[in-house]
């Protein structure tokens, strides 16, 4: 349980770093903040646990496809962000359906 919970402090983290890079203070503060709602042992922290990794998974995917244009109309090499932003979306999306076992639903109760 400890390593799921981790995976997703780890999705977080980099999508507040993606967030400061850009200069968006409010969504690193909400990225740092969100992992708290592990403290409430209650399915609807759970759900919106998941519903945020989703919606960080949407963000990348996103990122990657303007990036990947970008580069495309620059003349330069795309391949290389186009992998690693995709394998964070995938890490992002691997981390919210963790969240999805037995055993972390069993403690957080209805």
């Amino acid at each position: 349980m400890i390593l799921r919970i981790s995976l997703f402090v780890a999705a977080a983290l980099l999508l507040g770093a993606h967030f400061l890079r850009s200069g968006n203070w409010l969504m690193v503060g909400v990225c740092l903040a969100v992992p708290l709602l592990f403290l409430w042992r209650k399915r609807w922290s759970l759900i919106a646990l998941q519903l945020l990794a989703y919606c960080a998974t949407a963000t990348w995917i996103a990122v990657a496809i303007d990036l990947v244009q970008m580069r495309q109309q620059l003349g330069q090499r795309w391949t290389a962000a186009a992998i690693i932003l995709g394998s964070v979306a995938l890490y992002t999306l691997v981390a919210g359906l963790l969240l999805n076992s037995r055993a972390i639903r069993e403690r957080y109760p209805y």
